[in-house]
């Protein structure tokens, strides 16, 4: 076999599934029901961006980023289908890496799998990063001073030292994977429905404010500013994924993980879409601060009522929200990982399972010691931008993968089919080079960069260390 034809060597789906769950040591459990999975996926998804992003979007679409949110909703959307279709066809941890490997090859694999690297790790660090803003808004809420600089902030930002705080929020998701499984899901079950409702609160709240002549003009901005607005909250449905990185455990993993993918992504809108509705019925759209964003649906609730104590319970679910992301988001970041080193792609040390507890725990450790470093002591600037790129970049390569498969293997059993195909998954993958061509120059670079780091790894040791390549043609 040519080097050129070892790099785009597929892995059959069959042998991928066959392998699924099996690693070093022991095997994965399959414990997840279709509940689990759903809140496993809110959980991902359902974050910061709605207590953030709404208060930089108001202003560039009016009372109509309502619309700017379904618009957003839609988009992301047709790639969730094309996730359900390979979710419930080759069910195992690997998401979108694996699906690459299975219909585009392995170093597209590997591009795919390191643009999740980029994902996961740099963003939950950023999030985490973020833990201990939320957390002096809840202290400063109940009349405190918050807590000192040095540390919630990292190096090199505004007198911080090291983010102590995102540290302690990622030993807490860690301490909570190590456990298993079923017990961090439960643990994300608890955080989401938390979190829902407080943003359900926060509705009640608001309509109690609501005054329909704060929606007029609807539109103030015109179409271009629903679009420009739905660019930036596309961002707020990044992580419905979540659920596909479970694929080996998961009770019913081709029924249950189509159902979960579309079913968080559908509680995700509707929450996004009532959250719009209540925030721009209760204040102008003209008083909304992009530079005061972070408080905006606090400042809201306290505005509505007159009353501190409601901004109180916003400023608490926000930091809940942050450590449920954290969560889902390390959970997701080991499973891949488990996927790669499986394929003898990385490291074996990363798909050791310990046989008492089924989970990878050295995987699980190192990430968490790589995350609390990059949160903890690491300004992360541009490289925290880049993570919308390389997630826009594997949604695109799941929508090509929709449309190879079903020409190449016909035959396979799915759980789910896109519907209008081959349609929707065309769509879904020019909508997330359309987004992508939209992002600024110092993105691309940094993604440039993340990307030619990714291709030496690969190179240096995924490329000699296949096992795919290692054994007979498949």
């Amino acid at each position: 076999m040519t080097p050129a034809a070892r790099l785009f060597r597929t892995k059959p789906a069959e042998r991928l599934v066959a392998e699924g769950g099996a690693g070093e040591g022991g095997e994965l459990r399959r414990t997840m029901s279709l509940w689990q999975l759903t809140l496993f996926s809110v959980g991902a998804t359902l974050g910061t961006g709605i207590f953030v992003i709404l208060g930089q979007a108001v202003p560039k679409a009016g009372p109509a980023v309502v619309l700017s949110f379904v618009l957003a909703a839609v988009t992301a959307l047709l790639s969730a289908l094309s996730y359900a279709e390979l979710a419930g066809t080759i069910p195992v941890s690997g998401s979108s890496y694996s699906y690459a490997y299975a219909t585009l090859g392995e170093l597209v694999a590997w591009v795919c799998g390191w643009c999740l690297m980029l994902e996961y790790a740099v963003s939950v660090a950023a999030v985490a990063v973020g833990w201990g803003e939320y957390l002096n808004a809840f202290l400063r809420a109940l009349g405190g001073d918050g807590l000192p600089a040095a540390i919630t902030r990292s190096p090199g930002q505004d007198g911080g030292v090291v983010n102590l705080t995102a540290v302690v929020v990622v030993a807490l998701a860690t301490w909570l994977l190590l456990r298993g499984a079923s017990e961090s899901a439960r643990a994300n079950a608890l955080f989401v429905l938390v979190k829902v409702a407080v943003l359900l609160f926060f509705c009640v709240v608001a309509f109690t404010a609501f005054r329909s002549g704060n929606l007029a003009p609807f539109a103030p901005l015109g179409v271009a500013g629903v679009g420009a607005a739905a660019s930036q909250v596309f961002f707020s449905y990044i992580g419905f994924d979540a659920a596909s990185t479970a694929g080996e455990e998961a009770g019913d993993p081709r029924r249950d993980l189509p159902r979960a993918i579309i079913l968080s992504l559908a509680v995700v809108t509707a929450v996004y879409v009532l959250v719009a509705v209540a925030a721009v019925g209760a204040r102008p759209w003209t008083e909304f601060d992009p530079g005061a964003s972070e408080a905006s649906l606090s400042a809201i609730a306290v505005q509505a009522t007159g009353a501190a104590w409601p901004g109180l319970v916003v400023a608490a679910g926000a930091a809940v929200a942050i450590a449920s992301v954290v969560l889902t988001v390390m959970y997701g970041q080991t499973r891949i990982l488990f996927a790669m080193s499986r394929d003898g792609l990385v490291p074996r040390v990363f798909q050791r399972v310990d046989p008492r507890r089924q989970v990878p725990v050295a995987n699980t450790l190192i990430v968490a010691g790589f995350v609390s470093a990059l949160a903890g002591l690491v300004p992360l600037g541009q490289l925290a931008e880049a993570t919308s790129i390389g997630t826009l970049f594997a949604f695109a390569l799941v929508n090509v993968g929709v449309l190879v498969l079903r020409r190449r293997r016909p035959d396979l059993r799915r759980g789910f089919r896109v519907p209008l195909y081959p349609l929707t998954p065309v769509l879904g993958a020019a909508m997330c080079v359309l987004v992508m061509a939209g992002l600024s120059r110092p993105t691309w670079v940094a993604f440039g960069s993340w990307m030619l780091a990714g291709l030496a790894c690969y190179f240096l040791y995924g490329y000699r260390h296949s096992r795919l390549n290692a054994g007979p043609p498949g």
